[in-house]
């Protein structure tokens, strides 16, 4: 395939701003942990345990969650059981999100309301936020502020994370500023004047910090002083509606959500229903009453494990074998040998390559072709090549005989959903057909590890191949 053809084949300028995601905050780790978080008796506890399996309490009254519950999920993969059906090995090792069930926050719980100083520090423990709100109506089921509503609940929760890190911001400037005059001619540089003025004007106004605007160096500072703080955390909302009100898709609430979070930053919305969820779990061993619940409206389980994994900037690499298949979760941008030493540390030092077959291969996409197709103009073939490559502006006035062989040279290229691995491979163990093809490449250490990458590492000093 054509590789990224609209990539200008000019360096990039440098850029002061920094990658505009909120896991640009967060820890370097392989093992980083979601946590639900919302007002009491939004369907928190009860949402836990659909995801995990687990049987963690989940009653009708305030604060019957104390202690956070941890759990892991399976994140649900096509690609990965393809491949245990192909090698059917005697182990199966699937990618895992790991999950915190924190307890209801209230108002006031900044300052302490409702135990709120310790679920608050639960929050802090965690890398990305689940904010779960509640959208149905249900007299059976108390709300802590005996009203369904909400945009007041997100206010709520908003204000009390704010709240929380501005008082963690005044006691880091705190702690900096008394250091600093401990040691005579010292003083506050100006990077972290700045930085944490941007932070308290944002935290005041309730805005959360991962949707403020950041240079590299400002975010190296809120990482270095403010390491604690929760609102830098990657949010994904998940707003809990009847399960009539999901089948349907309709919501009185739900475009006022939608605004609301546009408003304030943005972020992954995903309606679903914890009372549609638990009916198909506890049809889970009825086969037709399953497939009756699944043809209503589909699970929303498998994209909220999927979201918060990718909104945690976390991928994974596959190895395989008729011994196991496992999926490897390593941070989105790691180099080969960090990849390898997730397997063994030893892998990482003695790296000597990967030999890597892609599952995505990168296609043109549909979308992209008329932009491309206006943009050319009667050139030479070289010319052409060029133009596509460039992004360069050209006059319109293609000639009709150029379009026909420009769609008839793509033409192979518009199906994102082929791959090397699913196209060469006939369902046979090994990778006979992709290496026959070429597919099977040798890579370095300056090589990217990209999501789906099936690898071999070679190990050098006598170290065990993996």
């Amino acid at each position: 395939c054509l590789e990224n053809p609209i990539t200008s084949t000019m360096p990039p300028k440098a850029q002061a701003a920094a990658a505009p995601t909120a896991a640009r905050f967060g820890r370097v780790k392989n093992n980083l942990r979601m946590g639900l978080v919302g007002l009491p008796n939004v369907g928190k506890s009860s949402l836990f345990n659909l995801l995990t399996e687990q049987s963690v309490a989940a009653e009708n009254f305030p604060f019957c969650t104390i202690n956070p519950s941890e759990a892991r999920c399976a994140v649900p993969d096509a690609r990965y059981n393809k491949l245990v059906d192909i090698w059917k090995p005697a182990s199966e090792y699937p990618a895992y999100l790991f999950v915190n069930d924190i307890a209801g926050l209230v108002k006031g719980a900044a300052e302490g309301a409702g135990l709120g100083n310790d679920f608050l520090s639960h929050i802090q423990m965690t890398d990305g936020i689940y904010h779960l709100v509640r959208a149905f109506e249900d007299d059976s089921i108390v709300h802590v502020d005996d009203s369904v509503d909400p945009i007041r609940d997100l206010e709520t929760i908003q204000h009390e994370l704010c709240a929380k890190d501005l008082q963690a911001l005044e006691s880091a400037v705190a702690r900096e500023t008394a250091d600093v005059k401990k040691t005579q001619g010292s003083k506050l540089s100006g990077v972290f004047i700045s930085t944490m003025d941007k932070c308290r004007e944002m935290l005041t106004n309730n805005k959360p910090i991962r949707d403020g605007k950041w240079t590299s160096p400002e975010v190296e500072m809120i990482k270095y002083k403010l390491h604690s703080l929760i609102t830098t955390k990657p949010c994904v909302y998940l707003v809990n509606l009847s399960a009539k009100d999901y089948i349907r898709k309709k919501n009185k609430w739900l475009k006022k959500i939608s605004e609301w979070i546009k408003a304030h930053g943005g972020g992954k919305v995903i309606p679903m229903s914890v009372e549609h969820e638990q009916a198909m779990w506890d049809n889970r061993e009825d086969a037709e009453a399953l497939a009756a619940c699944a043809a209503e409206a589909k699970s929303a389980l498998p994209k909220i494990i999927t979201t918060g994994y990718s909104e945690l900037d976390l991928i994974y690499y596959f190895t395989a074998g008729v011994k196991e298949v496992r999926c490897w979760t390593v941070l989105n941008g790691s180099l080969a040998p960090q990849a390898a030493g997730v397997i063994h540390t030893d892998f990482e030092t003695n790296f000597i390559k990967a030999e890597v077959v892609a599952w995505v291969r990168l296609c043109i996409a549909p979308h992209i072709i008329p932009a491309l197709l206006s943009s050319l103009v009667d050139l030479t073939p070289r010319a052409r090549h060029t133009c596509v490559r460039t992004q360069h502006t050209c006059n319109p006035g293609l000639r009709p005989f150029f379009y026909s062989i420009f769609v008839s040279h793509l033409s192979p290229f518009l199906h994102p959903s082929r791959t090397d691995f699913e196209e060469l491979n006939v369902g046979q163990k090994g990778m006979a057909e992709v290496k026959a093809a070429g597919k099977f490449r040798q890579e370095g250490k300056s090589y990217v590890v990209k999501d789906g990458d099936i690898i071999h590492f070679q190990i050098g000093q006598g170290s065990k191949k993996k």
